[in-house]
């Protein structure tokens, strides 16, 4: 209810008011400041001599008539390159599977190989467990070297992530529920 009054009296008397600030004079716009003319356009109409940056200079203009420019279009030349680099990249940078899950257990494409310096989630899995349950055998430099990895970024993934362990800790007293296997 309240809208609508409002739009009552916004609207109330409108075009009256439109028509009076129509008809009001308008104001004067403010003088605009007196402009001197410049100096070089000042000077060449009284004949005095002409700045040095806006006159013409013989020896500049034949230096640069002696310029020459030869330009080629570099795409046609480095494509070619590009995609010979390229394929030797993919087929030297790639390392076959070591370790897959059957199936499509996350819900991922069935890689066949992966660049080198990357994991798959199954082989990181497979590689910390591992390491874990035989550190002798499976030592940082071991694991490198199996997956094509830095061995600096081996020894931060052994050290920083380390995968679940299941623990069942049987109870304390033999009249606490448990959880029986079906």
């Amino acid at each position: 209810m309240g809208a609508r009054v409002a739009r009552m009296f916004r609207n109330f008397n409108l075009e009256n008011r439109v028509f009076r600030e129509l008809s009001k004079e308008k104001p004067r716009a403010a003088p605009r400041h007196a402009v001197t003319p410049p100096p070089s356009a000042a000077g060449s109409e009284a004949g005095t001599a002409v700045d040095p940056v806006n006159q013409r200079s013989d020896r500049l203009l034949s230096h640069l008539q002696s310029v020459y420019v030869e330009s080629k279009d570099p795409a046609a030349a480095t494509a070619e390159a590009l995609t010979e680099v390229t394929q030797r990249d993919k087929e030297a940078e790639r390392r076959p599977l070591r370790f897959s899950l059957p199936g499509d257990p996350y819900g991922s494409v069935e890689l066949t190989d992966v660049p080198k310096g990357k994991l798959t989630i199954t082989e990181a899995l497979k590689a910390l467990s591992s390491h874990q349950h035989q550190p002798q055998t499976w030592t940082p430099e071991k694991i490198a070297q199996e997956y094509s990895l830095d061995l600096k970024d081996t020894k931060a993934l052994l050290e920083f992530f380390i995968p679940f362990q299941v623990q069942i800790i049987p109870p304390k007293t033999e009249t606490a529920k448990q959880i029986k296997a079906s």
